[in-house]
């Protein structure tokens, strides 16, 4: 494979051609475990291809000039599995729709990103019957017969030259901190990344990847879908996340590996511990945006090397873990990576927080779809600004402080939430935690946390806390919450990311418990009613607008 990458994910599946081992596991509903191998994994695939060129030429679309897009609005069934590899054997470009969106957002990254066809599973369905294009539940055997597609049994599948090079995933970003965007990945870029990721992580065909985070993503796609493909190892597939359902699924599927995104270990170590769950397949785990301590608690607890490293579905800026690496770090980065003052554009020094840019360009970065000032912002003077912020120390690694969304001004000084959070969530009874600036009365932010407790509202102790922030030395106190948000559960995105704008615009106003300071270092309170009535007014007289109004 001649280009910028270095293989295809056709070229993966046809390696697979032939190879009887096992491709593919889940659990029916019945509770039976089913599997497929490789080489008929391929061949349903390749019948999947068929079927959607036909279909697309029906609706006049998969033309040479017209987009070939296909939507994909399922959890994590085995057809999305056959699905990605139609694509990767057809040329096809499969975009990925976030059920928890909301069917008005799904119908808007529909048509935002061209889909000829929507593909979708019958809990779906009514979300985009009305969307005014085509779409085909997989259900309904009138609509969905893949195998009757001609030349569905054919075992040879030849790989286009540039196939490296054509769209696979359009991959919405998270869209925790503003709208979300679709990203291109092309083939060359998923196989070329999740090919080296295996290599890295010594996966062979004895591995099964357990995969819980959903398949439209591009961490269950570069992280456990490719790794499959291009070791022969086995995907077990569950339909959607569940802590508690973790370590059976573990057992179940004899599974070595495992991939996250951003909270689910946190989630996993909240469930009661017994003393038998270091006996177990699981060899290792490996994501992102985990909690430095939930990282070295979930190794300890379930007996496996846990790897927590950076990722975006960007893909711009990437580094890579040393043996020296400290616990929390993000690691050295890949070529020409600097942190800079994101109004200056200076260089900053060791400890100083600013935003990680890559001057050598743009990286693995593709472009998002149909949003050039995206593009643009993204990549400018040459270089690839990745919107998200960090600090380094005096050895070079880089430990990640939060998104450019996420700064935070107090007393005329802007400092950003991560740490602030990563402390909170340190914290003992803490599940999850994020920290973000709501508007000060008279000026600027004042810092307010949610806090997911283990023990729900009834177990937060406002003195305890208070106490455990001010043990906390590198803390300064202009970074301790003035608010202190209770949540029975983070709103979460589908990859368990929090979604920081819904907290950010609801602010104090929630039927949620609410504590606050009256003081820096005063003890917390829990807020009234009073007190909302009082904020207002105080917004009023500076004429300021509180949250939750435009």
């Amino acid at each position: 494979m001649t280009g910028r990458w270095n293989t295809s994910v056709a070229e993966l599946l046809a390696a697979r051609v032939g190879d009887h081992r096992s491709a593919l596991t889940w659990s029916g509903q019945d509770g039976v475990v089913r599997r497929v191998s490789w080489d008929e994994h391929v061949r349903r695939s390749a019948a999947r291809a068929a079927w959607l060129a036909g279909r697309l030429a029906a609706v006049g679309e998969g033309t040479a000039e017209g987009p070939r897009h296909v939507g994909i609005l399922m959890e994590n069934v085995p057809e999305f599995s056959f699905l990605l590899g139609a694509a990767g054997l057809g040329g096809f470009t499969l975009v990925g729709l976030n059920p928890t969106r909301g069917a008005a957002e799904v119908v808007r990254d529909a048509r935002h990103t061209d889909c000829a066809l929507i593909i979708t599973e019958t809990p779906f369905l009514a979300m985009v019957r009305d969307s005014g294009i085509p779409v085909v539940n997989i259900d309904a055997p009138d609509q969905w017969n893949p195998r009757s597609a001609p030349g569905s049994s054919g075992s040879s599948h030849a790989v286009s030259l540039n196939a490296a090079e054509t769209p696979f995933m359009l991959i919405m970003t998270s869209g925790t901190t503003s709208a979300p965007k679709a990203v291109v990945c092309t083939q060359g870029k998923v196989a070329s990344q999740g090919s080296t990721l295996a290599r890295q992580r010594g996966l062979t065909a004895d591995d099964v990847l357990y995969c819980a985070m959903p398949l439209f993503h591009s961490n269950a796609v570069i992280a456990a879908w490719i790794p499959a493909v291009a070791t022969g190892g086995t995907l077990a597939l569950r339909r959607r996340f569940s802590a508690s359902g973790f370590l059976a699924d573990v057992r179940r599927f004899g599974a070595t590996y495992a991939n996250y995104v951003g909270k689910p270990l946190a989630y996993i170590l909240a469930t009661p511990e017994r003393p038998d769950d270091s006996d177990n397949t699981l060899r290792q785990v490996f994501g992102n945006e985990a909690a430095p301590a939930d990282v070295d608690r979930f190794a300890k607890r379930f007996g496996c090397a846990v790897t927590d490293a950076f990722g975006s579905t960007e893909g711009g800026i990437s580094f890579y873990r040393l043996p020296s690496t400290p616990s929390g770090a993000l690691g050295v980065p890949v070529g020409d990576v600097r942190i800079v003052d994101v109004e200056t554009g200076a260089e900053c020094g060791a400890g100083e927080i600013g935003e990680m840019v890559n001057f050598a360009g743009a990286g693995a970065f593709e472009g998002y779809y149909r949003h050039r000032e995206a593009d643009e912002a993204k990549l400018r003077d040459g270089r690839f600004w990745s919107g998200d912020l960090a600090y380094r120390d005096e050895h070079g690694n880089f430990f990640f402080a939060g998104r450019s969304g996420d700064w935070i001004r107090v007393g005329g000084e802007n400092f950003a939430s991560g740490p602030i959070a990563r402390a909170v969530e340190e914290w003992e009874g803490a599940v999850a935690a994020a920290a973000y600036g709501v508007p000060d009365a008279v000026a600027g932010d004042q810092v307010m946390v949610a806090l997911e407790a283990s023990g729900g509202a009834g177990g937060f102790d406002p003195e305890a806390f208070a106490a455990y922030l001010e043990s906390r030395s590198e803390l300064p106190e202009l970074w301790w919450p003035r608010y202190v948000r209770l949540v029975p559960a983070m709103p979460r995105t589908a990859t368990n990311k929090i979604v920081v704008r819904d907290l950010v615009a609801e602010a104090w106003r929630t039927a949620d418990p609410v504590f606050l300071r009256d003081g820096r270092r005063g003890p917390y309170r829990a807020m009234t009613d009073g007190d909302r009535s009082g904020l207002a007014r105080e917004f009023d007289e500076h004429g300021r607008t509180p949250p939750g109004h435009r």
